[in-house]
């Protein structure tokens, strides 16, 4: 007992100084602590996740909320005056939780609203006789020129999860989620259409499909038998992006060919996922 009391003791202080001695170079800057992380990840020290962790730390520190908030024309805001056969379809659809609700005119947002909130009403029958601006909360105002490292510890101190982005003029430029600073962190969070990372494809419902939008073409053409040009675009994201003409957001959809592409996770930066289903004719 006291040999292997002794091993595990020896073999602690073994770690700690290869730690020590990689930090002894006193880093300077960002850099220099990206290259000792990475050589402790080379030694063994520090596993690839961690690693891309530890990046994602140090890169939110240099980034500000413009780089990754969702503008303005893709956010769903709704009006404080609007009634539920208004308001629930675009809450239903896009399966968010948290709508920016605004007074006289877009520019002036009163509050958030939480999804949650509605359904206990749902559920007593007093949605028809309950007014939105009765249910919304305070919302968070925050500059484009926020560092996300900032915002992120605001999110933790007042616990909440959404705030407005306003620009120079103090007008909504689009809105930003602590799920979206984490992201930048940790990598994607997946979400309810996501799906095991060893496909590429696959089957829904009849003859539904979900695609992942980094699938490569010559793998979609192979399944769907389809004859997409692999020189000009790697990937089905690419292809679809293209006939977009823009980002699309989710629940946007375009035919190419003979297929229907419905957009089912998509961001500010890239398209994730995609639906696809074969015209009916």
């Amino acid at each position: 007992m006291n040999d292997d009391h002794s091993r595990n003791g020896s073999s602690g202080k073994s770690f700690i100084d290869k730690i020590a001695n990689f930090l002894s170079g006193e880093p300077q800057n960002q850099s220099e602590v990206l290259e000792i992380l990475t050589n402790a990840h080379h030694s063994g020290l520090v596993e690839a996740e961690a690693l891309g962790i530890f990046q994602g730390a140090l890169q939110v520190s240099d980034m500000q909320v413009r780089e990754i908030m969702v503008p303005r024309p893709q956010c769903i805001i709704i009006n404080a005056t609007a009634k539920p056969e208004e308001y629930l379809p675009p809450i239903i659809e896009s399966a968010h939780s948290r709508f920016p609700v605004y007074g006289e005119s877009t520019d002036d947002i009163i509050g958030i609203l939480l999804a949650k909130d509605l359904l206990d009403l749902a559920y007593k029958g007093k949605l028809e006789k309950t007014q939105l601006k009765d249910l919304i909360r305070p919302a968070s105002l925050v500059p484009e020129s926020k560092r996300l490292n900032v915002l992120l510890r605001e999110f933790r101190q007042t616990r909440t999860h959404m705030a407005i982005v306003v620009n120079e003029y103090g007008k909504m430029s689009g809105l930003v989620t602590i799920e979206d600073v984490l992201e930048q962190i940790v990598g994607e969070i997946d979400d309810e259409h996501d799906f095991d990372d060893d496909y590429m494809i696959k089957q829904a419902e009849g003859n539904e499909f979900m695609v992942k939008a980094v699938t490569p073409i010559d793998e979609f053409n192979e399944h769907f038998a389809t004859k997409f040009n692999e020189d000009e675009y790697d990937t089905i994201g690419g292809i679809v992006l293209s006939h977009f003409g823009h980002l699309p957001k989710r629940e946007e959809n375009v035919i190419i060919g003979k297929y229907n592409f419905t957009v089912m996770n998509a961001d500010n930066r890239a398209i994730r996922l995609l639906k696809v289903s074969p015209i009916q004719h």
